[in-house]
């Protein structure tokens, strides 16, 4: 059965009163928002909607028809009102008169801005004359993955028939387009009755005379397809039943690890990508199962899934029951070679004249059987949701496979999408990615002040970031005020001790497992201590030894043995102090152990150069704003030796100064930027001391 077993119909959200009082495109925008909230009906970026609406022009005054339609891009599920495009509806027409066959097709879409209504900037997406020339004001169209699996078998059009009788239609696969367009309009004139129709290898359009009209018939078919899948799959085993017995959660977690480290560096030769591990329910049924490997090969069939997934996945040579985690790794290597020697061949047997020069020829999703799936691109957006479209590939293969034979795109057409000039110009026109984009970074004492600005700044320049903290509570409200501010993609927190060996390894692991390893370490974790030689405890020199030292250099290690294995270089940051430079009264401990860090980075960066794996420090001073250590004894205890008030303590610092400024958080972390940015990529060994100037800690 289809994924949608355990909740298997889709409940009908439509509210009349909420939906009363709303104008035509306010409620196009509720239905879509309804439409897109459940990845049943569609997932993210999938389908869209439209509605036909009489609007007063605002050149002539005089009511005109004007076709609201999902941008190009837009997402349903998340759309606003300035998501939709907006068009005449009588130059959508006049198209027709300049339309010159299919074969001339793609030069039509230059002419969607010329259709323009009320200079609205959002782009008209590809599908604009499917909803056009449906003669109905509501057109909705989803990739319901019930619907998908029979529109993607063998015998489809049967399927449509016998399920939806004639109140849904069916027509055989045509890439969206056009000529599609027509062809929509044609059925619906010859189909009078018809309330939708199934698009072969594709998914569904249906419609009706009013907003809700539409969304319901749409939850109605969906549901249709749904409890037809039930009721017709019987006991059949899924996917020619179970191959592999599933390792345990722990196991996987750890196979994940140690496979998403060397699949990231080897897929990111030219840019950073970043992954996503995804061991669900449906996921370990397809890829512990026997046609699990045959299936695969065959690609998916909805555009939207294939564009999302490539043509295929690459399957992890693999077997649970007899290997371990480095029988997987060893064979990478000639998997991931074998996977892009293939996709050149498939490049080079479907190329036209005009196609664009072969893109990427790494695999996005990798199955691994008895552990689950890993994707990786761009950015962890774009990895989660090729996970989600290839788990919806999965359900459709489920459907597909138990009532009839599963039919994937055939290779030509999947090609002609792929490197299809529309989506070229598209790729093209997206916008410069951010500088750290596909980094990641593992940052140390992230709840406080230096290290949660360290993070924000990191993230403002693309980077997902891993705040590690030993403070929960703390943690939470910094992770959560990272996440709310970047987005639940780019931030993850974890809970870390810099001196328990056992807690760093659990760090990196975690950092692996969420986005396959890590580029960017910035040491920050730290402690400060005040007290005379002679009161100094031997407790409290080796707490500072233990936190600012053997801290440092055990999460250095990790992330010395992850870039190895990465291979793609590396970067760590230690946020030491001016301390580390020039003595302090009453704070032996502190100092020494400041200065051990720095001395550290130095040998690092002779150990990793030839590695490109640089290692630089920063040193701050009297960061009071925001600090944790500025909080308790440490502030009192300064104030202390320089014989002052607790409020006199900033100001001091402050007039102190050669440049008589205060230095904050953010400042430190403009400095760790730097060092993690391609601005100081000719850079290791160095220190950088953020201090508004100190005679006793200039470095020469």
């Amino acid at each position: 059965m289809l994924e949608t077993r355990n909740a298997s119909r889709l409940a009908n959200l439509w509210d009349e009163a909420k939906a009363a009082s709303m104008s035509e495109p306010e409620r196009l925008l509720y239905r879509s928002n309804l439409l897109g909230s459940d990845k049943r009906i569609t997932n993210y970026g999938g389908g869209n909607t439209s509605a036909k609406v009489m609007q007063k022009d605002p050149l002539t005054g005089t009511e005109v028809e004007v076709l609201w339609v999902k941008g190009s891009g837009g997402d349903v599920g998340t759309i606003k009102m300035d998501g939709f495009a907006t068009l005449y509806m009588d130059k959508l027409n006049a198209l027709k008169g300049l339309y010159r066959g299919v074969e001339h097709e793609d030069e039509m879409v230059g002419y969607l801005p010329h259709c323009t209504f009320n200079l609205n900037p959002r782009a008209a997406s590809i599908d604009t004359p499917l909803h056009a020339y449906v003669p109905k004001k509501h057109v909705d169209h989803m990739h319901p993955d019930a619907v998908i699996a029979i529109a993607a078998s063998e015998d489809s059009k049967a399927l449509t028939e016998r399920i939806f009788g004639g109140e849904i239609g069916w027509l055989p696969w045509k890439r969206p387009g056009y000529e599609l367009g027509l062809w929509l309009e044609k059925f619906c004139k010859e189909n009078p009755d018809a309330t939708g129709v199934v698009l072969e290898s594709h998914g569904l359009f249906t419609w009706g005379d009013t907003a809700r009209e539409s969304y319901e018939t749409t939850i109605r078919i969906i549901n249709r397809a749904i409890e037809w899948f039930e009721d017709n799959t019987g006991a059949k085993a899924a996917f020619g039943g179970e191959k592999h017995r599933a390792l345990a959660a722990k196991e996987r977690r750890a196979v994940a690890a140690k496979l998403m480290p060397a699949i990231r560096g080897a897929v990111s030769e030219k840019t950073r990508k970043v992954g996503h591990f995804d061991d669900s329910e449906a996921v370990l049924e397809f890829v512990c199962s026997a046609g699990m490997k045959d299936l695969a090969a065959l690609g998916t069939s909805c555009p939207d899934h294939f564009l999302r997934t490539k043509i295929r996945p690459l399957v992890v040579p693999f077997d649970p029951s007899s290997q371990d985690a480095d029988a997987a790794l060893a064979a990478l290597p000639g998997a991931i070679a074998s996977y892009r020697e293939d996709y050149a061949a498939y490049y080079e047997r479907c190329k036209r004249a005009d196609s664009p020069a072969m893109r990427d020829p790494n695999a996005v999703v990798y199955l691994v059987p008895g552990v689950g799936m890993i994707t990786f691109a761009a950015d962890k957006a774009t990895a989660r949701i090729s996970a989600e479209f290839y788990v919806n590939a999965i359900n459709v293969m489920r459907g597909a496979s138990s009532v009839s034979t599963y039919v994937g795109l055939p290779e030509q057409e999947a090609f002609d999408i792929e490197y299809w000039s529309l989506e070229e110009a598209k790729l093209q026109r997206m916008p410069k990615p951010k500088p750290l984009a596909g980094s990641v970074a593992l940052v140390t004492g992230g709840a406080g002040g230096i290290g949660r600005a360290t993070a924000a700044r990191l993230l403002s320049e693309g980077a997902c970031v891993v705040l590690a903290d030993i403070d929960e509570e703390a943690l939470g409200n910094a992770g959560s005020e990272l996440v709310k501010a970047y987005g639940k993609d780019m931030v993850r927190s974890v809970k870390l001790d810099v001196t328990s060996e056992e807690q760093v390894t659990e760090g990196y692991l975690s950092a692996a497992v969420e986005y396959g390893g890590i580029d960017i370490l910035v040491s920050n974790a730290g402690l400060a201590s005040s007290a005379p030689v002679e009161d100094t405890t031997l407790a409290l020199w080796n707490r500072n030894m233990d936190i600012l030292a053997t801290g440092y250099f055990l999460v250095s290690r990790e992330a010395f043995r992850l870039f190895r294995q990465q291979k793609i270089g590396g970067n760590v940051v230690f946020v030491a102090s001016k301390n580390g430079l020039a003595a302090s009264p009453n704070a032996s401990a502190y100092c020494t152990a400041k200065a051990a860090e720095i001395h550290l980075a130095r040998c690092l960066a002779l150990e990793g150069a030839a590695e490109q794996i640089r290692v630089n420090v920063v040193n701050p001073d009297a960061v009071l704003r925001g600090s944790k250590i500025w909080t308790g004894e440490w502030k009192e205890q300064r104030a202390a030796a320089y014989n002052m008030s607790t409020d006199d303590l900033e100001e001091h610092y402050r007039s102190r100064s050669l440049l008589k400024r205060s230095v904050f958080p953010e400042d430190i972390a403009e400095a760790v930027y730097f060092f993690a940015s391609e601005m100081s990529a000719k850079s290791t060994g160095n220190i950088v001391n953020v201090d508004a100037g100190n005679a006793q800690s200039f470095t020469r």
